[in-house]
């Protein structure tokens, strides 16, 4: 069976080059009315509604690689991969409760910046030049790489012009505007997104004689969210052990995403922006997922199609399937591109906010003024969108290594996440005592991590992640013991307690319908009825 062709129309590309035109636009409008000072270049001021903080949070998690990839881990094991899309409640309630009220009643800039002020320098000097290395070297370059090759592949484009047109496009507004002019764009790109994934949906979903109840009632045993605690792709008891580890670490403990939040006008803003990006999330399978059913549908049930070799290739299939009309394609392409734009210019701005403020500021120049600071946060975010760039071509011949360092990453996060819980609730919690759980805590998570196979364990890696976390987190509260207690300065303000809960409410008198109590409520009613139906 021959594959469809994929022509993009002149309508196509005028949508394509339109979108690309309205996101600078509004990157480079936002810039104009921004502060010049580190504080307006690196956190917006600290102006930004509740609207445009809900909307970049989830715009900034949804990139190029995870659509593709997600897309076709749905079109192999189903319904399960729609939890690492709809799983946010847990997390976000971890987030609402006991970070956000701690992070913005300091306002605090940076992660490294917490760090410091909780323990000491050394725990915010790792992360400052781990973080650095992972958004530069590893997040950055599959998400360009992915977009690059799926873009140059379907439309034919050179594969080096779509790639530096991408980072030209992106660095115009982001090295200009800094974090307003990102979380503008972010804005924008998230209803491009959206209006982009859910259109493919739906055609494509139109396509499928009797919709979505023929897809349940020709594989049932696709449809459901419960997996098994064996499941080797999506044990339901993993993600519990998720929402306290790398699940917790990616929404309340990664500059990239929380840097959102420290930009918030008000505690309100900011916990009301987080509910925001809740309901957003109700939408994603609907990019992120659901397409894989149907294509599964497609190829097996309906034999219209040979069964793909590479479960990648799913999203690509679809464009080429489904995608028919003029203008179509270039409604999907432009979303997918508002995809890959916001996780750049994330990664890139808090690449920036973190040399500049973390490094350059701190260990440096200590005496720079918030010009030449702007001005090293400049040079750092285009660099690093150029590091990432020149490093793409590599990805085709690192293959199966550079997925290794992907998941690398992932158990870099359950040291650090172990110790900002530890930090964040327990006042007995020392600077020692983080210290090993950083360092100590690589060793821990690696040993873990390659020692559970050589002894036979094949455990889900949300397994071993939980196990290291908790042998983790008892040497912390060893070693805290054993050495000298924090002092109060490290302790008063950085630490928890239950009179921040509700502490949003003594800033402005605010009418009923703005309770964040009743949209929490709401939300999470509408996730556990999700969970219900789709048991």
């Amino acid at each position: 069976m021959s594959e469809p062709s994929f022509v993009l129309s002149r309508l196509d590309v005028s949508i394509i080059a339109a979108s690309l035109v309205l996101v600078v636009v509004v990157g480079l409008w936002a810039a104009q009315g921004q502060s010049k000072t580190a504080r307006g270049y690196f956190l917006a001021s600290g102006r930004l509604p509740w609207w445009i903080i809900g909307s970049a949070f989830v715009s900034t998690s949804v990139s190029s690689e995870q659509i593709v990839g997600t897309v076709g881990a749905a079109y192999q094991h189903g319904m399960a991969i729609a939890n690492w899309e709809w799983w946010s409640l847990p997390p976000y309630t971890l987030l609402l409760v006991f970070f956000i009220p701690v992070y913005l009643q300091n306002r605090i800039a940076t992660l490294p910046e917490y760090l410091t002020k909780r323990f000491g320098p050394l725990c915010g000097d790792i992360y400052s030049w781990v973080m650095l290395a992972a958004y530069t070297l590893v997040f950055m370059v599959p998400v360009l790489y992915g977009s690059t090759l799926v873009l140059s592949r379907l439309t034919g484009w050179s594969f080096p012009i779509v790639l530096w047109g991408t980072v030209a496009v992106v660095g115009l507004y982001t090295v200009k505007g800094g974090l307003a002019s990102v979380m503008w764009t972010d804005a924008v790109q998230c209803v491009m997104l959206l209006g982009g994934g859910i259109t493919l949906y739906f055609v494509a979903l139109a396509r499928i004689p009797g919709g979505w109840d023929a897809m349940v009632l020709a594989n049932p045993e696709r449809f459901h969210l419960y997996h098994p605690p064996d499941d080797p792709i999506a044990p339901f008891p993993a993600l519990i052990c998720g929402s306290f580890g790398v699940f917790l670490f990616y929404q309340a403990t990664n500059q990239v995403m929380i840097q959102r939040v420290f930009a918030a006008r008000s505690t309100w803003d900011g916990l009301m922006g987080i509910i925001f990006a809740g309901f957003i999330n109700f939408f994603r399978p609907l990019v992120t997922c659901f397409l894989g059913f149907i294509v599964y549908h497609w190829v097996h049930n309906l034999h219209l199609a040979e069964p793909l070799s590479n479960p990648d290739t799913t999203f690509p299939f679809a464009l080429r399937e489904f995608a028919s009309g003029s203008g179509l394609r270039g409604v999907i392409l432009a979303g997918f591109l508002a995809a890959v734009m916001s996780a750049v210019s994330a990664q890139a701005n808090s690449t920036a906010t973190i040399f500049a403020l973390d490094i350059y500021k701190r260990m440096i120049r200590k005496d720079a003024d918030d010009r030449a600071v702007v001005r090293v946060g400049r040079i750092a975010s285009m660099l690093a969108l150029s590091i990432a760039a020149f490093l793409c071509p590599a990805v085709a011949s690192l293959g199966g290594i550079f997925a290794y360092f992907q998941r690398g990453v992932t158990w870099l996060a359950t040291p650090f996440i172990s110790v900002f819980l530890l930090g964040i609730l327990w006042k007995r919690a020392n600077y020692a005592g983080a210290v090993f759980g950083i360092v100590g805590g690589l060793v821990i998570q690696f040993t873990v991590a390659l020692g559970a196979p050589l002894l036979g364990y094949k455990l889900h890696w949300l397994y071993t992640a939980c196990i290291a976390q908790v042998i983790i987190m008892a040497g912390v509260v060893a070693v805290s013991l054993a050495t000298v207690p924090p002092g109060n300065e490290q302790i008063e303000r950085f630490v928890w307690s239950p009179a921040l809960v509700g502490s949003h409410a003594l800033e402005i008198s605010r009418p009923w319908y703005q309770s964040v109590g009743l949209w929490f409520g709401l939300y999470a009613a509408i996730w556990f009825f999700i969970y219900w139906r789709f048991w």
